[in-house]
């Protein structure tokens, strides 16, 4: 997951300034990315699914090859039309991540797992640190030469995969066909799932915000270009990895997932709102640092919580239809990102504020998994 994040993330600092220099506004690349989610949310619950029947490892090594291909192809792209083309072919493999979470759980107990979730979500922040930092690194040579490292990248990932991924064991039994509670309706009867579902679907809305205009955002406002931008997004990385990686342990064991999310639901909410006022680029690091904690929080907790509440035999639907809830934010947060951002700067900022401060608000009706349990 590591080297598959880290070709995502060379994507994520190249794509908006390829796109911006097509001519293209905020709209048409919210729209772009908003394609994008939408097969990834079409495709992650059909990957959870078919890895509980058939197995973990064999849909990983699918969508890492598909993973390589949609890269390849984006980075021969030359329009705006075979770019939307190829972000929709690799939204449909990069909904691979319920399939990783669902072999983490597998292959954990509970007390351990929500550090092993957190050690995932570290995949994200390492993958955004050296991601971003070759893309920035790349894109002097040429527009497109970020994307060809990023498609080799995926192409080695591949290679790797074959060789040292082993199948976990898990209790699918080998189901010709879903039972119920294997479907995406059938997994949100739960009132737990369908709580956690709706969380993370405001969390990702939220994020999608500051995703999709946040490149124009600092190339408007302080002139930013590609390199500039990967190093300010290598720098929040290394914020996030370092306390998935390291702090989320602890963290959890005293406070619990859910007042995790709570307190870090309040910090991006502060962190969104106090961004679009700043017009001193030193002063704009304090919102950054403080979105970047709370992100971190919260991602791993809410993760985690989706995995306790699912049996062993639908861990992958769960964790399939919760990613989707992410994706299905994405669907439609890109898209109205950069139409708010067309028709004034800090309105994606301040929906983004409003959506977390709203999970905040709601935290108490989430399920929990108090530290006493854990012990």
């Amino acid at each position: 997951m590591v080297v598959d994040l880290v070709g995502f993330g060379v994507v994520i600092p190249v794509l908006p300034f390829v796109v911006k220099d097509l001519g293209a506004s905020a709209t048409v690349l919210g729209g772009i990315l908003s394609a994008y989610a939408a097969t990834q949310f079409l495709f992650a619950p059909v990957w959870g699914r078919l890895s509980d029947r058939f197995g973990r490892r064999p849909v990983l090594l699918s969508t890492i090859a598909g993973t390589a291909l949609s890269l390849a192809l984006l980075a021969a792209s030359e329009s705006l039309v075979w770019i939307l083309a190829a972000r929709l072919l690799g939204g449909a493999f990069a909904a691979n991540v319920s399939v990783a979470s669902a072999y983490i759980a597998d292959a954990t107990d509970e007390a351990e797992r929500t550090r092993w979730m957190g050690l995932l979500g570290a995949s994200f922040g390492i993958g955004f640190v050296l991601g971003p930092a070759l893309g920035g690194a790349l894109a002097p040579v040429a527009p497109s030469a970020p994307l060809w490292a990023a498609a080799g990248l995926a192409g080695i990932n591949f290679l790797y995969a074959v060789v040292a991924l082993r199948e976990p064991p898990h209790e699918s039994g080998g189901a010709p066909t879903p039972s119920p509670d294997q479907t995406r309706l059938g997994t949100l009867r739960s009132t737990s799932v369908r709580r956690l579902c709706l969380a993370n679907l405001a969390f990702a809305l939220a994020v999608t915000q500051l995703e999709t205009v946040f490149p124009y955002f600092m190339s408007d406002r302080f002139g930013f270009e590609t390199p500039q931008f990967a190093a300010l997004l290598v720098g929040m990385a290394v914020v996030m990895g370092g306390i998935q990686g390291g702090g989320m342990k602890p963290l959890s064991a005293r406070f619990g997932e859910r007042t995790l999310v709570v307190a870090g639901c309040g910090l991006l909410a502060f962190g969104f709102a106090a961004i679009p006022p700043v017009f001193s680029f030193a002063l704009l690091l304090i919102p950054l640092l403080v979105s970047a904690v709370g992100r971190a929080l919260i991602q791993p907790s809410l993760m985690s919580l989706a995995s306790v509440v699912a049996t062993p035999a639908t861990r992958g639907a769960v964790m399939g239809t919760y990613q989707a809830a992410g994706s299905l934010a994405r669907v439609f947060g890109p898209a109205a990102a950069g139409w708010l951002y067309d028709r004034g700067v800090s309105l994606p900022f301040w929906l983004a504020a409003g959506l977390v401060l709203a999970v905040a608000l709601a935290g108490r009706w989430l399920p929990d998994r108090t530290p006493e349990l854990e012990a």
